[in-house]
């Protein structure tokens, strides 16, 4: 997904923003498919950025928010 600036956001960068914010938005989440689906490959880092995702997402420490 681009950002204001037009830049393509890394899928880590796009958990670093669920992670601070405590929730995972659909807007964050349609950004990481939508990273997944362009890169059509996951890197080391975004692989271990998802499982830290996944893992504080079962933790209850994240939560997803529906869409509205």
């Amino acid at each position: 997904m681009k950002g204001p600036q037009g830049i393509q956001e890394s899928i880590r960068h796009l958990v670093e923003k669920a992670l601070y914010m405590g929730q995972l938005t659909p807007d964050i989440e349609n950004a990481i498919n939508h990273e997944l689906t362009r890169l059509g490959y996951v890197s080391d880092v975004d692989y271990e950025a998802l499982e830290l995702l996944m893992s504080e997402m079962d933790e209850g420490r994240v939560r997803l928010v529906p869409s509205v």
